[in-house]
């Protein structure tokens, strides 16, 4: 493959990331705060919901393998699976924003217009990102390669993520639903134009195959007792049990935060304090950032090393979580960063996240001498064991503050409420810190050269 045809195919792959990141950042950030506040869901409902979503992204997940059956036509080309997915994901994307009719609260209907519109989801984004995480490992196959593609990425997302700061200024946090409303539309459809333009510059950039190679081992229709087979092989490398442990806690700490910053910044910090037109900048900029941070420090990867620096990360969580805790939830200012220097250092450390996973396919690759690399297992392994967290982090955290008052109209525990928010966004950081630095020290896969935990 020609180094013009690489290049092509990463700009292309980025109008991908672009449509794909303003859905997923837009949506996780606001359903909660939707379906708690405005649509007033019961407690009950809610867990159900998430306890359906748990369940229904683990049937996504195991059956992920059958993305590559030939035998179906949708499914039978990754490029495909985008391609005829785009418009269902766009639309999935849209039903929560909808109401079906005016809700009461604890209105039976809003709870299964949860459970319909997280399923609907999350089985468009599952079908697409296991059709998206196959080029890093598969077509950039060494280091170097694979720096300028995340770089590229890293500006497809920044443009994607600004989605956040576009609707919250437009709806005035969330409280003018009807605009809040057009401006999802709006993302829905750049998001599935990007999302089917980026795809159809795909297909015609990949290289054609030979009648031999017509069908890869990876895209045979494999008997389930060879798919177990294969993922517990893959599981093996003690390098990548690592890094699922510690991804499990990612995926829980980002969507805890991601979930409930308004909800808490709108209960710890004043209105007078900060405004709405400040607020949406910070609720924009925790998704901006990430991405800022990443493109500028290119260097610092290059010279360090993806180890190192997801390492970093977790001692800076740790240590502003204990800054926080000792200032107090009375510096609203400073409560107000913390919560932004979080979510940077958070969404910064997980865009690095697809390096390790890029090395595991590798490493696989050679342990068992494969003719070729199991990206899609790999990749669909770690959602399985890391999705469940999106699931618990609303469920814990809903049940926690539900003990201190959190939907109750009794005005006389916010006291008591305010205080429960505040330490569960300084001690969950901190102690999420500790074990992710436990569990990810021992990681042995530091470079593209060498792989001597995989073996």
């Amino acid at each position: 493959m020609t180094l013009s045809n690489v290049k092509s195919i990463t700009w292309a792959y980025s109008l991908t990331t672009f449509g794909t990141e303003m859905l997923n950042s837009v949506f996780r950030f606001y359903y909660v705060k939707l379906f708690l506040h405005l649509y007033k869901i019961s407690q009950v409902a809610f867990h159900q919901a998430q306890i359906i979503l748990l369940i229904w992204n683990a049937l996504n997940d195991l059956t992920g393998y059958f993305h590559n059956n030939p035998k179906t036509d949708c499914c039978g080309h990754r490029h495909s699976s985008v391609l005829y997915s785009a418009p269902f994901y766009a639309l999935a994307f849209l039903l929560p924003w909808f109401p079906w009719k005016s809700y009461q609260a604890g209105d039976w209907l809003s709870g299964l217009h949860l459970v319909v519109s997280l399923c609907a989801f999350e089985s468009a984004l599952t079908f697409i990102q296991q059709a998206r995480c196959v080029p890093l490992a598969e077509i950039f196959n060494q280091h170097e390669s694979r720096l300028p593609f995340i770089k590229i990425n890293q500006v497809a997302s920044l443009v994607g993520s600004s989605g956040i700061l576009f609707c919250d200024l437009v709806s005035d946090n969330m409280e003018n639903l009807p605009r809040f409303q057009a401006s999802a539309v709006v993302i829905a459809t750049l998001a599935a134009a990007s999302l089917s333009m980026g795809t159809c510059y795909l297909r015609r950039l990949q290289p054609p195959r030979s009648p031999e190679d017509s069908v890869w081992p990876g895209e045979q229709d494999l008997p389930w007792t060879s798919v177990l087979s294969l993922m517990s092989q893959i599981l093996t490398q003690r390098n990548f049990r690592l890094f699922l442990i510690m991804n499990f806690f990612q995926v829980f700490h980002l969507t805890l935060v991601s979930n409930f910053m308004m909800i808490f910044a709108d209960h710890l910090v004043p209105r007078d304090v900060l405004p709405s037109p400040i607020r949406s900048i910070m609720y924009g900029a925790g998704f901006l950032c990430p991405q800022c941070l990443v493109l500028v420090h290119q260097s610092w990867l290059k010279k360090f090393g993806y180890y190192k620096l997801i390492l970093i990360s977790f001692y800076l969580e740790g240590t502003a979580s204990i800054v926080m805790l000792l200032l107090g939830q009375q510096r609203y200012y400073l409560l107000a960063l913390y919560l932004i220097i979080i979510m940077v250092t958070m969404q910064a450390s997980l865009c690095l996240f697809h390096l390790p996973l890029a090395d595991v396919v590798d490493a696989d690759l050679l342990k068992f001498s494969r003719q070729w690399p199991l990206s899609s297992m790999v990749f669909g392994i770690n959602a399985l064991f890391t999705k469940p967290a999106q699931a618990l982090a609303p469920m814990v955290t809903v049940s926690l503050l539900a003990q201190y008052g959190y939907g109750s109209p009794n005005k006389s525990s916010i006291s008591a409420l305010h205080e429960a928010m505040f330490n569960l966004i300084c001690l969950v950081p901190l102690g999420i810190a500790a074990i992710q630095i436990l569990v990810w020290s021992p990681f042995s896969m530091k470079s593209k050269t060498e792989y001597p935990g995989a073996f």
